[in-house]
């Protein structure tokens, strides 16, 4: 495998998916895999499709380092189940949609984004649209974590092409 390729998935791709998307895209390329790894976003709902990520996400990765500003919310397409090699939910809800609309022969790829965290004792991250400020530093915490962990995942699926 010479690429690889991932697809962050939540409801409406303004909180936590574009947070996801960001986080790795930073890690690839101080990685130097930039070219070798694509990273996108998707909701599994149509609410926000054209629009930036929320302003709270947008700020609170801005303070660590993660620019979300280029990115606008889209929903799952049929073709980004052939896309992708990895297309990871954000919650059980979310797996559960994208079950549903996936063709058997990708089934395979679907997963939940916190099976690559190290240290994250939970199993979803919580959508931080309805609480405080709060939730997105949490939300941020518990991404950076399974990004680490994805972006280890990956290099081992690179290195052996």
């Amino acid at each position: 495998m010479n690429k690889f390729s991932v697809l962050f998935v939540c409801t409406g791709n303004i909180c936590r998916s574009p947070t996801a998307d960001g986080i790795l895209r930073q890690l690839v390329s101080s990685a130097q895999l930039d070219g070798k790894v694509e990273v996108d976003s998707a909701g599994t709902q149509d609410y926000h499709t054209g629009q930036a990520p929320d302003q709270r996400a947008l700020r609170h990765a801005k303070r660590r380092g993660y620019d979300l500003s280029t990115l606008r919310a889209r929903q799952v397409e049929s073709e980004d189940f052939h896309r992708h090699d990895l297309i990871l939910a954000m919650d059980r809800s979310h797996l559960a949609i994208l079950d549903r609309r996936c063709p058997p022969e990708h089934k395979h790829k679907l997963r939940l984004c916190l099976e690559f965290a190290h240290h994250a004792k939970a199993q979803e991250v919580p959508d931080p649209y309805y609480g405080g400020e709060e939730g997105f530093e949490h939300v941020l915490d518990l991404i950076e974590d399974a990004c680490r962990g994805l972006l280890a995942h990956m290099q081992g699926q690179l290195s052996v092409a």
